[in-house]
């Protein structure tokens, strides 16, 4: 019987969803071995890293597919998130601006962008990033959510009342 790389990528996909992680990462070391130039594969290796509490070995994995596509905006997000994780902020902040040069309607990496000011205490910053990204999609709710956050770090209820009004009317997807 021939491994397919498709075959493996999907059988370690499945072993993952149930947490399955240790297996799932062999199928997908075996499938790189067949295929080491395929993005998707280093990319799902990552993901399965991350969600197996793994963040170096996910971001390491990510970096690979990142090296291989690297016009990819869900990879350039995805390293941006792992390296916030680590708490290296001025890499995940390096990924965010490669990620808007790509597409600065992008309200994900605008949200990011946020929650690295956020965390940083720089909330004029993060204001104007969550609102940003609610400009582009009125209806995300996890930048609205953050939105009110900063609004209160600023001292603007009205601000914050409004958020909530808003979050009332979403759901949380």
């Amino acid at each position: 019987m021939i491994e397919s790389c498709e075959k493996l990528n999907n059988q370690a996909i499945e072993l993952a969803s149930r947490g399955e992680y240790k297996e799932a990462i062999a199928c997908f070391v075996r499938a790189l071995s067949i295929e080491n130039q395929n993005h998707l594969l280093w990319y799902n290796l990552g993901l399965t890293y991350r969600d197996a509490g793994e963040l170096k070995e996910a971001k390491a994995a990510i970096e690979k597919a990142f090296y291989i596509k690297p016009n990819d905006e869900e990879i350039i997000e995805t390293l941006a998130l792992i390296c916030y994780n680590l708490g290296v902020y001025e890499e995940a902040m390096g990924y965010v601006y490669l990620g808007l040069q790509l597409n600065n309607m992008n309200s994900h990496l605008w949200n990011t962008r946020g929650v690295l000011f956020f965390n940083t205490s720089d909330f004029i910053n993060a204001e104007e990033s969550f609102e940003q990204a609610l400009s582009i999609n009125p209806y995300y709710y996890d930048a609205l959510f953050n939105l009110r956050d900063t609004y209160s770090e600023l001292g603007n209820s009205i601000g914050v009342a409004e958020c909530e009004r808003r979050m009332k009317t979403l759901k949380r997807s």
